[in-house]
């Protein structure tokens, strides 16, 4: 801390905690949210053909953490959807994306160096929601260690959490999607994030509050806008987990996932043989039949 005071990255730490997220940012999280939202398989379809249901999906990518965490600290759900300002500026965008003639807004929104900015700017959202989502459950559970962590997890991965759900409204059932089986890099550093602002809210961790906030958010960003601008799919904490996961569990992290996928292959390939082999059979008798 004396150091960040020395290059006065105290006081830019302190400011930067205190800007405030409505509406740029928020609108930002909104767009990026519902951007991603447009990119699920039958998105469009059913924003056509059944646009409530489109709507709620939006919602849900949009507030879908506020759920998740009044879901898990007994408050009601309702709560979420309070905010008239938050709800209409997110309507307003579902709508634009959606049904903007001639997909100007979308094409706008989807241009890579403006797509960037708005990526950044949702990590911001994202990196103070884990902070408010761990300060609101130590209000409620000084020592619940774990429940701080699961708030600040939902908090900031909450749509991703409960993207099953958000799928059957769409009538969709992917199971094999689940977060917490396959977690994606904003997943993981979302709960990387809630034990470090754990720590730092039960003063184990010696660093104001402000500055984890900014050395988190520089973090978030910098990685996302990588991954987005390089169409990377990767987690930076990929080459860790390596090192790490055979140490402690035995096994390469994701080992399960890359078994079912050569397991699926091979069963694949043997039906494709198979039903070579008994056309192939059926060929002959036919052509001995002819004999």
């Amino acid at each position: 801390m004396e150091l960040l005071s020395a290059l006065s990255l105290g006081e830019l730490a302190l400011s930067f905690s205190r800007v405030p997220l409505f509406p740029v940012f928020d609108l930002s999280y909104f767009i990026v949210s519902i951007l991603y939202l447009k990119y699920e398989p039958g998105a469009v379809e059913l924003s056509r053909h059944h646009p409530m249901a489109s709507w709620l999906c939006a919602m849900l990518h949009c507030f879908g953490s506020y759920i998740l965490a009044d879901l898990l600290l007994g408050e009601p759900l309702i709560d979420s959807f309070g905010n008239n300002s938050s709800i209409l500026l997110a309507s307003a965008v579902w709508y634009l994306v959606f049904f903007c003639p001639l997909d100007l807004f979308y094409k706008c929104v989807c241009f890579l160096p403006v797509k960037l900015i708005f990526v950044a700017m949702k990590e911001v959202v994202r990196v103070r929601k884990i902070a408010v989502g761990i300060h609101h459950a130590h209000h409620h559970y000084h020592h619940g260690w774990f429940v701080m962590i699961a708030t600040g997890w939902v908090k900031g991965s909450g749509v991703a959490l409960m993207s099953n759900f958000e799928q059957l409204l769409r009538g969709v059932w992917k199971p094999e999607t689940n977060q917490i089986l396959h977690m994606s890099f904003p997943t993981k550093a979302s709960l990387y994030g809630a034990v470090l602002f754990t720590l730092q809210q039960t003063r184990w961790l010696p660093v104001s509050k402000a500055s984890l906030i900014f050395i988190f958010t520089l973090f978030m960003v910098s990685c996302k806008v990588l991954l987005t601008a390089t169409h990377s799919h990767s987690s930076p904490f990929d080459v860790l987990e390596g090192y790490v996961c055979p140490v402690l569990f035995g096994m390469t992290w994701g080992g399960d996932h890359h078994h079912d996928n050569h397991g699926g292959s091979l069963s694949s390939a043997l039906p494709a043989k198979s039903k070579e082999e008994l056309s192939e059979g059926s060929k002959k008798k036919k052509t001995k039949k002819t004999d």
